[in-house]
């Protein structure tokens, strides 16, 4: 595993399961409100699915499983790969609850086991912001591509790169040059819904951000033709853009 990786996985896996009570309830809680109506649960991301039962998904930095637990309800095939055993503790307890079964493998996704993964998921599915942990985008797109059947589709869903020059969704993550490739060290994620003495002792990733033509590039250079390339506006001001998401196919 490189060093970066590692240093985001110790970050990762700070209180990472207590976050997830204090946030989102004790894992059968918060399996009640999955069972309740899972696709509501998937939100903007179900209508990029033509159909779940049966349907092979590779959650990749699926955390917690707030999105493999409702698509495994609704028919589908779901391994989460993630470098966090505490998100992997939360999310296993709360499929648990919720008569789910995924499939869980704590790693760092630039190293699944393509011995046993290559060519075998329908769909890679990604969301929440996660592309920013890779410092080579082609690597991961590489990954991605190799996981997928040929033709399968990735959903890839992620912080408009327009977040690297104005803070659109109130993350408290610093602003740069649009263009700027700068790796830098920055707070986790949950680190700002910690009181100021807790939050300082978190420890820090190590991030690189992406222009909008990086990220396209990179995916038609590792095989993928674009299908779908959709905008979505901040939830902080509905102005200003805020996600996006792409759809690609392995071709």
């Amino acid at each position: 595993m490189q060093e970066y990786c590692k240093q985001n996985k110790i970050a990762w896996e700070y209180d990472a399961y207590d976050f997830w009570v204090k946030t989102l309830g004790q894992p059968e809680d918060c399996a009640k409100q999955y069972m309740d109506n899972p696709k509501a649960m998937l939100k903007r991301y179900a209508d990029y699915f033509e159909c779940f039962e049966g349907v092979k998904v590779a959650n990749v930095c699926g955390s917690c499983g707030k999105k493999a637990i409702p698509l495994a309800l609704l028919g589908a095939d779901v391994t989460v790969f993630d470098i966090s055993e505490e998100n992997k503790r939360y999310a296993l307890e709360t499929a648990d609850a919720a008569g789910a079964r995924i499939g869980f493998v704590t790693c760092d996704v630039l190293e699944i086991d393509l011995s046993k993964y290559e060519g075998c998921f329908d769909v890679a599915f990604m969301e929440g912001g996660i592309l920013h942990y890779f410092h080579d985008i082609d690597q991961f797109m590489k990954i991605m591509s190799a996981i997928l059947k040929q033709g399968g589709k990735m959903i890839c869903s992620d912080f408009h790169p327009f977040t690297k020059i104005m803070d659109a969704l109130d993350l408290e993550t610093p602003e740069m040059s649009y263009f700027s490739k700068e790796i830098f060290e920055g707070e986790m994620a949950h680190a700002r819904f910690y009181e100021d003495g807790i939050r300082a002792r978190i420890p820090k990733c190590s991030y690189r951000k992406y222009t909008i033509s990086e990220i396209i590039n990179s995916m038609i250079d590792n095989g993928f033709i674009l299908k779908r390339f959709d905008e979505h506006p901040s939830w902080e001001n509905e102005k200003l853009p805020g996600e996006f998401t792409a759809i690609a196919i392995k071709n």
